[in-house]
C-alpha cells in the first residue's frame, strides 16, 4: 500500500483513448469519470482535470473517417469538438451535484510571468469555489510552429501541476503502467508498481524514439512524470479501464506505476526550469565558475548573446563550448545584455550613467540545471 494520506491537491489526465467509442467519446467513461471524482471531492480532495478528445468528438462530428494530421483541420475538430466535450462534462458533474469549468491553455499562458500569476490566481478562485476546472490545450489557436504548443496534453496536465502545486498527478489511459519491455511484444514483461526515481534505464522501458510502443504513449507520461517529480508532485501512470481506479489510487492500492516527487522547487524556480527559452547568454570560463558557486552574473563575464529576448524572459546560460548549464531571468533585454558583455561596471557607469543594476541577474533569477537533473 502506498501513505497518500498527505494528498490534497491532484492532477487528473484522461486520455483520448480511455475516452474512444466507435462513434465518438464515450459518455458512460465520462460519466464515471465525474463520479469518481465526486466521491474524492467528498473526501475532501481538490480536483482538477485535464482531458483529451476534443479534435476526436470534433472529427467524428465531422464524420471523418481517417486520422487528422493537418493543423488547420485539427483546429477546425478542435473548434467544433470542445463545446461538445465540455457539455458531456457539465452534465456529467452536474448529475453529482458539481460543477465544471473551462479552462483552455496554450504553452504562451504559462510563459509569461503575469498571465500565469493570473491563471494561478483565477484556478485557486475556482477551488475555493468548489469548482471542478477541466483543463484542455487551445488546439484552436496553439500550433508547435509558433511555440505555443505543449507538444501533448500529458505534458500539459504536468505543467498544470507543477504550476498550482498539487500533490499527486494521476494520468490516466489505456496503459496499465510501465513494464519492463513492451507487454504486447514480450508476455514476460512485468509492471513496475514503484519507481524512486526517473533514470536512464527507467526511460530504456519505454521503448526507443521512434517506436510505436513510445512516440505519443509511455515516453511522453515518463517525461509528464518528470516535470511534475521537480515540483515535488509524485504521479500515478495507469489504467482508467478498471472499477474504480481512481478512488483505488487514492486509497493507497498499488494500481498502476507511481514515480516518487524530488524536493519541491520554488514557484518561481519551476517557472524558469518550466518555461520556454527565447535566447542564451555566453559566459566565459570565470562567470560560469561564479553562476555555478550561486553567484551573480556580472556584464564582465558576458561572451555574447543569441537570439532576441527580452527583460523578463527566460534565457539559456551557456558556456564557450555551448552547452547550456543554467536557465535565468535577465533584467535586460539582448541589445542591452550585448552592449554590456565584457565592460566592467564603472565602464558601464560612463556609458548609461549611474542609476542601472549592476548585474545581469541575481541567483535567485536563476535554476542551474544539473540540480534538477
Amino acid at each position: 500500500m502506498r501513505d497518500f494520506s498527505h494528498i490534497r491537491r491532484i492532477v487528473v489526465k484522461v486520455g483520448t483513448n480511455l475516452l474512444s467509442a466507435p462513434n465518438g467519446i464515450d459518455i458512460s467513461r465520462i460519466q464515471d469519470i465525474a463520479r469518481q471524482i465526486s466521491t474524492l471531492k467528498k473526501c475532501g480532495l481538490q480536483m482538477l482535470l485535464v482531458s483529451s478528445g476534443a479534435v476526436g468528438m470534433g472529427a467524428k462530428e465531422l464524420k471523418l473517417k481517417e486520422a487528422v494530421k493537418q493543423v488547420t483541420m485539427r483546429q477546425a475538430c478542435a473548434s467544433i469538438g470542445q463545446p461538445m466535450l465540455m457539455d458531456s462534462y457539465r452534465k456529467a458533474f452536474a448529475e453529482n451535484g458539481l460543477i465544471c469549468s473551462q479552462i483552455l491553455l496554450t504553452r504562451s499562458d504559462l510563459n509569461n510571468r503575469k498571465t500565469y500569476v493570473n491563471l494561478r490566481n483565477s484556478i485557486f478562485t475556482l477551488l475555493d469555489l468548489d469548482v471542478v476546472p477541466v483543463f484542455n490545450e487551445n488546439d484552436v489557436v496553439s500550433t508547435a510552429e509558433i511555440g505555443s504548443a505543449f507538444g501533448d496534453n500529458d505534458r500539459m496536465s504536468a505543467m498544470v501541476a507543477s504550476k498550482i502545486d498539487a500533490d499527486l498527478l494521476v494520468i490516466l489511459s489505456d496503459i496499465e503502467g510501465l513494464y519492463t519491455a513492451d507487454p504486447k511484444k514480450h508476455p514476460e514483461a512485468t509492471l513496475l508498481t514503484d519507481i524512486p526515481s526517473l533514470d536512464e534505464q527507467t526511460f530504456s522501458y519505454a521503448g526507443g524514439a521512434g517506436s510505436a510502443f513510445a512516440v505519443g504513449g509511455m515516453k511522453t507520461k515518463l517525461l509528464a512524470a518528470k516535470i511534475a517529480t521537480i515540483a515535488g508532485c509524485g504521479t500515478v501512470i495507469a489504467s482508467g479501464y478498471g472499477k474504480d481506479a481512481l478512488i483505488r489510487i487514492l486509497d493507497g492500492e498499488d494500481v498502476g506505476s507511481f514515480i516518487h516527487p524530488k524536493k519541491r522547487l520554488s514557484q518561481k524556480e519551476r517557472w524558469i526550469l518550466n518555461n520556454s527559452h527565447q535566447g542564451a547568454i555566453v559566459v566565459d570560463e570565470g562567470a560560469k565558475a561564479a553562476l555555478l558557486s550561486h553567484k551573480s552574473l556580472l556584464p564582465k563575464g558576458v561572451v555574447s548573446v543569441q537570439g532576441d529576448f527580452g527583460e523578463g524572459d527566460v534565457v539559456q546560460v551557456v558556456d564557450r563550448s555551448g552547452v547550456a548549464f543554467a536557465k535565468a531571468v535577465p533584467y535586460y533585454n539582448s541589445t542591452e545584455v550585448a552592449f554590456m558583455a565584457g565592460h566592467t561596471n564603472t565602464e558601464i557607469d560612463s556609458f548609461l550613467g549611474k542609476g542601472h543594476k549592476d548585474v545581469i541577474f541575481r541567483p535567485e533569477d536563476m535554476v542551474i540545471l544539473s540540480s534538477v537533473e
